[in-house]
């Protein structure tokens, strides 16, 4: 029997037609369990529809149950059925289906849920745990009805009603098994990656190494900012580190003395070697040089549907330019769209908005335009304004201040290179995009804070300080 473990996906009434698309999108992005409900079709048409679904779990190695009714599972040959406290019982739905397929059942308290391991139950379902739209009669129970199930059956527990990211990242911490949502994904403009944003966050239960990270950037002879600092900062902060390296740099701390791009072509050949083996959880770029390399590593995102933080790299601290002019262009056209995570200073806000980003409401404007640009969530790095380091993080939530003391200091080569970097390390390891940041933006400051003081330009950071930090 499969293990009732991660995102469970329960579907929609087919509104737009394309159901089946948007689940495969979500099976794509990691969901593991998938629920057909659909009260309004013709049977027929119902197992129609069950049985492509069927199939498609198979195809991705995840569950597949029918809602309430144990003969359209027996009829569609699904791996179970879930079950409302109105849908008949246990016993029936097991001498239907038979002791190799999986039964749950929808629980509202501990007694019911108990109840229901007592009666052979494979799973249990808690909730609503929010306040949700998509179920008219729905009671909230909250999360210390979640807590007291957890603690008074030893099946597993799927928290279901009302739940986002956010809400899937408490109802870990209280101890589900899996999370069941329906509008997160199935009315995200992007199922694929609401799906796998929420299936990370059960990367803080594997071991270490746990996330998988791609970086694709360029190498920096030094060792504070580009491929080096970003292997660093992914290994300090317990991910595995996989990269593609697109330019060497002969370069220290007073600047940039020459730049040997590499091949796009060979920097393709280095993205698929690693997503075709090892895979990754998420990709982070850095100094992509040249428009073909923005463009190959734009689709290498959207083929694999991999959460992307993309750190626009244009021009190094000492006025080297790290990224041609006609790669701008495309990489607004072509990488913007598949951004999960825009980190630019206020110089590339500046460049890739066409409009003067020079204190805390240009910030806001420029990621708002952003935003409208493509880009799923943006955080503009306020580094350069005098005062407070405030940065502003901007989501489909709403803006976000980060600000921290500001340290003066020559020691900041890599600063953004490390940032971007440990942000997709703590994403791949399981936490929420905001938590991710505000924890980057502390390893960061710190390593800041306590810098090597090496050469003697712009000295590299202490990422293994900045990795004490937040451990």
């Amino acid at each position: 029997m499969k293990t009732i473990e991660g995102l469970y996906l329960l579907t929609d009434h087919n509104r737009d037609g394309r159901l089946k698309a948007r689940v495969k999108a979500a099976l794509k992005g990691g969901a593991r369990i998938v629920q057909y409900r659909d009260k309004t079709r013709p049977a027929m048409e119902q197992v129609a529809d069950a049985a492509e679904l069927r199939e498609l779990c198979r195809k991705h190695g995840a569950l597949f149950l029918v809602n309430d009714d144990a003969e359209l599972a027996k009829a569609c040959d699904a791996d179970g059925v879930h079950l409302g406290q109105e849908d008949g019982t246990i016993a029936e739905a097991r001498k239907l289906l038979g002791h190799g397929r999986v039964i749950g059942i929808s629980t509202r308290t501990a007694e019911e849920a108990i109840k229901a391991e007592m009666q052979g139950a494979d799973y249990v379902a808690i909730g609503s745990i929010f306040p949700t739209g998509s179920k008219n009669d729905a009671v909230v129970v909250g999360l210390e009805t979640l807590t007291k199930v957890r603690r008074a059956v030893s099946i597993p527990v799927v928290a279901i009603g009302g739940i986002d990211v956010n809400g899937a990242d408490v109802v870990l911490n209280a101890g589900a098994n899996a999370v069941a949502v329906i509008s997160a994904v199935m009315e995200d403009d992007s199922p694929e990656i609401a799906a796998r944003e929420i299936s990370m966050l059960f990367n803080r239960r594997k071991p270490y190494p746990r996330g998988r990270v791609l970086t694709v950037a360029g190498s920096d002879s030094g060792g504070g900012a580009g491929i080096q600092a970003d292997i660093k900062t992914i290994t300090l902060l317990g991910g595995y580190a996989g990269s593609a390296i697109t330019a060497l740099t002969a370069q220290n701390t007073q600047g940039v003395s020459g730049i040997h791009p590499v091949p796009a072509e060979f920097v393709g050949e280095q993205i698929r070697a690693v997503l075709t083996d090892i895979g990754a959880d998420t990709l982070k770029t850095g100094m992509l040089h040249s428009a073909e390399v923005v463009a190959l590593v734009a689709q290498a995102i959207r083929r694999h549907s991999l959460p992307a933080v993309v750190d626009p790299v244009m021009i190094a601290k000492g006025g080297a330019a790290l990224l041609q002019a006609e790669a701008v262009e495309i990489l607004k056209i072509e990488l913007l769209p598949e951004t999960y995570l825009l980190t630019p200073n206020l110089l590339e806000a500046a460049a890739l908005t066409d409009m003067p980003v020079e204190n805390e409401g240009d910030m806001e404007r420029a990621a708002r335009k952003l935003r409208e640009m493509g880009a799923r969530n943006v955080l503009i790095k306020g580094g350069h304004l005098p005062g407070d380091a405030v940065d502003l993080l901007l989501t489909a939530k709403g803006l976000h201040r980060l600000p921290a003391e500001r340290i003066d200091t020559r020691n900041t080569h890599g600063t953004g290179c490390t940032l971007s970097a440990a942000i997709a390390a703590l994403l791949a390891g399981g936490l929420p995009l905001k938590t991710a940041v505000e924890q980057a933006k502390r390893f960061v400051s710190e390593a800041i804070a306590t810098a090597p003081n090496l050469g003697s330009g712009h000295g590299p950071l202490n990422h293994w300080q900045g990795a004490k930090a937040i451990s």
